[in-house]
């Protein structure tokens, strides 16, 4: 557990179907909690970049007082950068407020509608060096294989029919490459999950519906009744 100013955090390796990943917690002085996910892949590039933004931070004129709002930029953003895993976009943001600076972590997945909430904690920028060395101890203990697929993994896909959206995202787990077709509506989400030795299958299959709808349209009336 990590004490930075009034926020705990709490990080913890874990396993899936999918791999190992860290689960990072923010519990704030309210008990309000956030959280984010991170393959230890994806922990090693963050643990990267909190170096950066904390030797970005160093250089940076010290605060005397509360920030004036004339000098800060429009978003309050002080640098940004950005992580991909798979389906997963990571944008990092070191910011400054009434409060003061920050660095927000925001997980936004590819598989969710557009709008949709998005994962986020906040580390305090004194504390960013802290939380880079409780990353390092973690994959120093666990490495840095997600123990899953080492290939690059298609990016998913969607379409939209009528009041429906369907999502295809590729995935992995310890029984190998998958495929979920996702169906969402307001207030509604289905799912398949289809095994990578199926794909071909499935294509023949859809396929010749395909096929037979198309023969079966351009039949005439008279031709269809006989």
């Amino acid at each position: 557990m990590l004490q930075i100013q009034s926020k705990r955090f709490y990080i913890d390796v874990k396993q899936n179907r999918r791999g190992r990943f860290m689960k990072v917690a923010e519990i704030g002085a309210d008990g309000r909690r956030n959280q984010v996910f991170l393959a230890l892949s994806t922990a090693a590039e963050f643990r990267d970049h909190l170096s950066l933004f904390s030797d970005f931070y160093a250089n940076l004129v010290p605060r005397s007082g509360p920030p004036n709002p004339d000098t800060l930029p429009e978003d309050g953003k002080l640098k940004s950068e950005t992580m991909v895993k798979d389906n997963r976009r990571y944008y990092l943001d070191l910011k400054e407020n009434s409060r003061g600076r920050f660095l927000r972590v925001s997980l936004v997945s590819q598989t969710i509608a557009r709008g949709g909430p998005r994962c986020q904690i906040a580390i305090p920028a004194q504390g960013m060096i802290e939380f880079r060395d409780a990353l390092q101890e973690l994959l120093d203990e666990f490495g840095t294989d997600d123990g899953g697929y080492k290939g690059e993994l298609p990016e998913g896909r969607h379409m939209r029919v009528e009041n429906k959206n369907f999502y295809f995202d590729i995935g992995q787990n310890n029984r190998g490459i998958y495929m979920r077709i996702s169906e969402v509506k307001t207030n509604f989400r289905t799912a398949i999950t289809i095994p990578e030795k199926s794909w071909s299958r499935f294509r023949d299959i859809f396929a010749d519906y395909v096929d037979k709808m198309k023969d079966g349209g351009e039949k005439g009336p008279s031709e269809s009744n006989k």
